[in-house]
């Protein structure tokens, strides 16, 4: 095993270590100016609800996710993140949907940054036997600048046969909202 150590500063050192395997590994840093991320700053979250929510119809509406699986750098709260690191962030958010049998919708899940409509999912379709609980997805990357920026998960969904609610059912495993850092600024 080949060990390089680069010493700096009082700021502590760097190593690179060279993987047991026979052949040539090489690392190549870019031409660039900017920060390495490691996974001491790469912020990443998932947020599931711990009750159902109510939508009411022709109502765009912020979904509530209120309990954290995890927050790498507490960058998640009040249904809100605010990441603190400026970069490229994956977005998705996922509900699971309880509505009414035989009825007709327009089902919109939309990520908001900073208050406004960033990108939506729109499914249109009969609720039929069986279909009553089902799940809706949208995503996107988004580029946030690290100081202001925010994002939020809302919901939106038209009842073309009547006015009726539906519900976003508190579901771990179906109604989720998560983010992670892809790529620093």
């Amino acid at each position: 095993m080949a060990n390089v150590a680069i010493s700096g500063d009082t700021s502590g050192a760097v190593t690179l270590t060279v993987p047991a395997t026979a052949g040539t590994q090489t690392v190549t840093f870019p031409a660039a100016t900017g920060t390495a991320m490691v996974s001491g700053n790469m912020p990443a979250f998932r947020a599931t609800m711990s009750t159902s929510q109510t939508i009411t119809n022709n109502t765009y509406t912020k979904v509530n996710f209120d309990t954290e699986t995890f927050d790498t750098n507490n960058n998640f709260a009040s249904n809100r993140f605010t990441p603190t690191v400026a970069g490229y962030y994956k977005m998705d958010f996922n509900l699971a949907i309880q509505a009414t049998v035989g009825r007709t919708y327009a089902f919109v899940p939309i990520i908001y940054k900073n208050g406004s409509a960033y990108s939506q999912s729109e499914i249109d379709l009969i609720i039929g036997v069986g279909m009553s609980n089902q799940n809706y997805p949208t995503s996107d990357l988004i580029y946030c600048n690290g100081t202001t920026d925010y994002v939020e998960a809302y919901f939106y969904h038209y009842d073309f046969t009547a006015t009726a609610s539906v519900t976003i059912i508190n579901s771990n495993v179906n109604s989720k909202f998560t983010g992670i850092l892809v790529r620093g600024a």
